[in-house]
């Protein structure tokens, strides 16, 4: 009897510890990358050249990780450049050492020098991306990130058979650095891209790309995930795969309600996940990126292609080439954009601030500046609320944890000084942009709602302006062409299931309203992510000051934080 019980009381605590242990969330794991930049000379084109690289790879490594997990990357810089990297869409809760744009966040990495990146993936899953957040240098130093859900987690559509990831670029067949240097001593746009990619191969409808052709393989009736960002630094893309259906589940690493189409818009930043049923008659179907661009201004106009390949296909079938959307096709855009919404599911809310503390309606303009050091005696330029931002010479946030005087001022304004007819007839005359000694930035009260209002301009002209902020995701409420009425557009806000991304396109001649909580304290840039645009002052920083105690407050830096 005696032998029995103690049998059942061993069966029993078998039975509670085997269900504690299955019930026991899985334990977050730390992850460690090594990131060597360094220059390896690569062929494009007929043409060969150095670049700067991670890990002598272009494009640069995938990082996997998993939701939960800790990332630990450690950056050494063997190249003649400076060097940051930024995690693009990574929240970085309180920990913007981490984020990576140089002099926002960090000193840069100088030559000889490492530090590691060290942070928390928390709330996270999906697709984002890495790049280079100094000078141009993110033409070649870009790579994805697939953020897995977490362990027992599905995800909220049909399991794919496999995964592909898709990174769209650009290609200068000269030295990209030299030719930006080139453009602002003239004082002029830097020469355009001679081509575009995807996973860093032009594909064969450029010279001497057969072999710098990217191809994937898939079977008969299965479905499969393509994981695509554009890291192309100044041009929006159309994407599309001939005979093929994409159905759209993923932006920006935030589930939207599935909806198919025939092509996918994508600006510089942004990431897309589609599904793709391998359902055409066996053969090889080209995928292929081309631009977008409805305003008068010149671009790459050439397409990117990568191939579809059936199993059993011979690869001597010539494959078939998909119908993009014509370069200007301003319809296409705002369809395709008016059909991305959010998840909003029980597992996967979206939490729309309703209540707006600080409204802020900012304009972008471009504008035409005095350079006695230009040869044409001017410089192009770009502005928010008429503000071209000036860099610093240190850390913007080193220099609000310390409270280091004379480094940025908060005075950047609300509203532009000087209301006008934002989109009407061009403008060509200057509107006196400002450009201070220091930058010029907002600040936020920790935990504050904030409406911000994005409006195109026609000064010199209206453009399509991708616009990221670093720290934080972002609801789209809203988007119109023309200008923004204040009275009459927010009745038309969606409050519901708006897109939440971390990068949002404002429309050629338009608007877009986009509403977040301030609630990670630190510095945040926030820019177009066109890089032209960037380097031109389209550019400005939130400080979000510290919450009510510790919990809520910048961590201290790393000690490896790269001094200037």
């Amino acid at each position: 009897m005696e032998k029995r019980n103690v049998i059942n009381w061993t069966i029993r605590f078998l039975v509670v510890f085997l269900v504690a242990y299955l019930s026991t969330p899985a334990r977050a794991e730390v992850k460690k990358y090594q990131f060597d930049i360094q220059v390896k000379n690569v062929s494009r084109l007929c043409h060969s050249k150095p670049i700067v690289t991670v890990n002598g790879m272009f494009p640069g490594p995938t990082i996997y990780v998993r939701e939960g997990d800790r990332l630990l990357i450690n950056v050494t810089n063997h190249a003649q450049y400076n060097m940051s990297i930024h995690w693009h869409g990574m929240k970085q809760y309180r920990n913007g050492w981490a984020d990576g744009p140089a002099y926002i966040t960090q000193c840069p990495v100088q030559t000889g020098q490492s530090y590691t990146y060290d942070y928390n993936v928390t709330g996270q899953r999906g697709t984002l991306w890495w790049h280079a957040h100094i000078f141009w240098l993110r033409a070649t130093v870009y790579g994805a990130i697939v953020i897995m859900p977490k362990i027992g987690v599905p995800y909220p559509f049909p399991q794919p058979a496999f995964e592909f990831n898709l990174v769209l670029g650009e290609w200068w067949n000269d030295d990209v650095e030299e030719i930006v240097k080139q453009g602002n001593k003239l004082g002029l746009p830097p020469k355009m891209s001679d081509a575009h990619t995807i996973n860093g191969k032009p594909g064969p409808l450029y010279p001497c790309s057969e072999k710098h052709t990217y191809a994937i393989e898939v079977e008969q009736g299965k479905t499969y995930l393509l994981r695509i960002i554009n890291a192309a630094l100044n041009d929006e893309l159309f994407f599309a795969i001939a005979n093929h259906t994409l159905t759209v589940v993923e932006v920006d690493a935030v589930y939207t309600k599935p909806f198919s189409t025939e092509a996918i818009l994508i600006a510089p930043g942004q990431t897309t996940n589609v599904l793709v049923r391998a359902n055409q008659a066996s053969g090889r179907y080209f995928m292929a990126a081309g631009p977008f661009m409805d305003a008068p201004l010149s671009i790459d106009n050439n397409t990117a292609t990568s191939i579809l390949q059936y199993k059993g296909t011979p690869k001597t079938l010539i494959p078939k080439i998909p119908k993009l959307p014509l370069l200007n096709d301003t319809t296409f855009a705002l369809t395709y954009n008016s059909k991305i919404r959010s998840l909003a599911s029980r597992n996967f809310p979206a939490n729309v601030p309703l209540k707006v503390d600080r409204h802020l309606f900012y304009t972008i303009g471009l504008g035409i500046n005095p350079c006695p050091n230009c040869q044409n005696g001017t410089k192009l330029s770009a502005s928010l609320n008429n503000i071209t931002f000036i860099m610093p010479k240190i850390g913007l946030l080193q220099a609000h944890y310390y409270n280091l005087k004379g480094v940025f001022t908060t005075d950047f304004p609300d509203n532009p000084p000087t209301p006008f007819n934002y989109t009407g007839a061009p403008l060509t005359a200057n509107l006196g942009t400002v450009q201070s000694s220091k930058p010029r930035v907002s600040k936020l009260a920790f935990n504050s709602t904030v409406e911000l209002v994005l409006q195109d301009t026609n000064l010199l002209s209206v453009e399509s302006h991708p616009f990221h902020l670093h720290g934080y995701n972002f609801f789209v409420v809203g988007t119109g062409i023309g200008n923004f009425d204040r009275k009459k557009d927010p009745a038309k806000f969606n409050l519901v299931d708006p897109p939440e991304r971390n990068t949002v396109g404002v429309p050629t001649g338009g608007w877009t309203a986009i509403r977040f909580r301030a609630d990670n304290p630190g510095v945040w840039f926030m820019h177009c992510h066109l890089e032209l645009h960037t380097g031109w002052g389209l550019k400005t920083a939130f400080v979000v000051e510290n919450g009510p105690d510790s919990d809520h407050s910048v961590l201290p830096p790393p000690k490896d934080l790269p001094h200037c």
